[in-house]
């Protein structure tokens, strides 16, 4: 017990300022290694991406629907990291009955939706979105209805990389796919 108070009385003592330094750096230390854990344990959770090959499939999420939608929309963005082109042919789910890829747009002063035949290419070195209001997934005929804050899982086939499953976020009705709101 003597040997703590002749060390704590050290520690105060005027002339050793240097180890109430040490002391306030260690702290400063520690505090600054737990703060970078965190922050890549964070970081971690909120990341959403998938890999296969080449191709990153960078958060693919939903929108929660209302009770009776029969269809649900899916997007992601993929990226092509290879030297060649690769396409996605199709892609399939529990969800629902059937998964279509589809393309939204608009001609005529009429927004049109229309199925894509012979799946999307992936440019090599590249990007491919599918958003809201452009190119897109269908999930018809639903079995289950997607619901805020819960993922379901989808396997996408591809030309060249083969197959991936991975898994849709779902977010609010009026979700916009932002990690923000993923986040939330």
């Amino acid at each position: 017990m003597s040997c703590f108070f002749r060390a704590a009385a050290h520690a105060r003592a005027p002339g050793h300022k240097t180890s109430l330094l040490r002391s306030a750096e260690q702290r400063l230390g520690i505090i600054v290694v737990t703060l970078a854990l965190l922050l890549a344990g964070a970081q971690s959770s909120f990341a959403h991406e998938f890999k296969l090959g080449d191709l990153e499939i960078e958060h693919p999420w939903s929108r929660a629907t209302p009770a009776g939608a029969k269809v649900a929309g899916g997007y992601f963005t993929i990226t092509n990291t290879g030297s060649s082109a690769d396409r996605l042919l199709s892609i399939s789910s529990d969800i629902s009955a059937k998964t279509e890829l589809h393309e939204m747009g608009v001609k005529d002063g009429v927004m049109t939706m229309r199925p894509v035949a012979g799946g999307l290419e992936i440019p090599a070195g590249g990007k491919l979105a599918l958003a809201p209001g452009g190119y897109h997934l269908m999930f018809i005929g639903l079995k289950q209805q997607p619901k805020q804050g819960e993922e379901f899982s989808a396997t996408l086939t591809f030309e060249k990389a083969g197959t991936v499953n991975v898994d849709f976020a779902v977010e609010g009705i009026g979700g916009t796919g932002g990690m923000d709101d993923h986040a939330n």
